[in-house]
């Protein structure tokens, strides 16, 4: 098996310990309980897969992709080990060998040839009816919220419109994301990085707004190894959170779920937090684990996509420590979907997008 990915980790590879901390936190080993769906197993298998110990039969392979890539080890990690790097290197290194998963490589098909995972036909355009133009603002939709969640897309345009804003939408294909989370080559990803800064910079957009987590988290960190960007790329509970806003009151008792994306990935906790306090007569409660130790919903890192049943029982202990609330609110629809499925049918727990509330709410 080729390993010019793992190569460039090998400092990572050698940092873990095996102390297990990692343990504690990982969402995966938490329904599965094998040591190798761990943090820790997986950085032994994936040094065994450098250093050409092991070959990569299925149940290897299984172990490999069994990671949402919440990076919550890393961040309980007494050495800071870098494990969503080394599992994303040792995913590219079996993809380059020639091993792809039948889902996954449906869904890189699709953004092939489509521009989106999910085998939709019909462009942004044809979706919103808006023609992009110049402007000071853009609005990168994402593929979410375009073509599963349209209601936060809709709640992202309404907002802006309500605000007077003028704004435009991108004529932008998929960010790359979950390429590069199933282990898809960095050329691969750098085509989707050029066709949506070309977009945006066709535009003359200084700032663009996202409703995905997933797609900032494209643009912050990975983007700009590819390309210099001339624009700032903000989540949309960031703009709106330095914004005058008149909202209507909203007597519910809410929670927050940090998505793994903007939360570990970027640091962004205190945005939310504070546009959700600007409503009137709400009453906010968080729960047990939040901000830097908030727990994954279960959807990332291609885990919802393979292995959808322990995708869904994380999203139930998740939604478990929310029952404290009427309301779950998080800012990526990735995790509205994933939380969704774990809600009992017994529960009166409601999730939405904070998108959506704030255009309710807004007069």
């Amino acid at each position: 098996m080729r390993t010019d990915n793992l190569n460039n980790w090998t400092k990572e590879l050698l940092n873990c310990t095996q102390c297990g901390f990692c343990k504690e936190v990982c969402p995966i080993f938490d329904n599965l309980e094998w040591d190798s769906s761990a943090a820790r197993g997986k950085m032994a298998l994936s040094y065994g897969l450098y250093s050409g110990d092991i070959e990569p039969d299925e149940s290897v392979l299984e172990r490999i992709y069994q990671c949402t890539t919440c990076a919550n080890c890393t961040r309980r990690c007494p050495s800071s080990t870098g494990v969503v790097e080394v599992v994303e290197a040792a995913r590219k290194d079996i993809v380059a060998s020639g091993v792809v998963g039948s889902t996954h490589q449906k869904i890189a098909d699709s953004i092939a040839i489509l521009g989106n995972p999910f085998g939709e036909e019909k462009s942004r355009k044809e979706l919103f009816g808006e023609v992009p133009h110049p402007a000071k603002i853009a609005y990168f939709t994402g593929c979410s919220a375009a073509y599963r969640n349209k209601e936060t897309s809709t709640a992202g345009i309404s907002i802006l419109k309500k605000l007077g804003v003028d704004y435009t939408l991108l004529d932008e294909v998929c960010c790359g994301s979950v390429l590069g989370r199933i282990g898809f080559s960095d050329d691969v990803i750098r085509r989707q990085a050029e066709a949506n800064i070309k977009a945006i910079e066709d535009t003359g957009a200084e700032v663009v707004l996202f409703s995905c987590a997933g797609c900032l988290r494209m643009f912050r960190k990975e983007y700009p190894n590819f390309k210099d960007m001339s624009f700032k790329a903000m989540h949309f509970v960031e703009w709106l959170s330095g914004q005058e806003l008149d909202l209507k009151p909203y007597g519910k008792r809410v929670t927050y779920h940090d998505p793994c994306h903007i939360g570990r990935h970027l640091g962004i906790y205190d945005a939310p937090r504070d546009l959700i306090r600007m409503m009137p007569n709400i009453e906010f409660v968080e729960m047990v684990d939040n901000r830097e130790s908030a727990r994954c919903c279960g959807g990332g890192g291609g885990v919802r996509s393979q292995f959808p049943e322990i995708s869904k029982q994380i999203a139930a202990k998740r939604v478990g420590q929310a029952e404290i609330a009427d309301v779950l609110l998080t800012t990526c629809p990735f995790c509205v979907n994933n939380l969704k499925l774990g809600i009992d049918e017994n529960s009166t727990l409601e999730v939405r997008d904070l998108l959506e509330l704030i255009d309710e709410l807004l007069e």
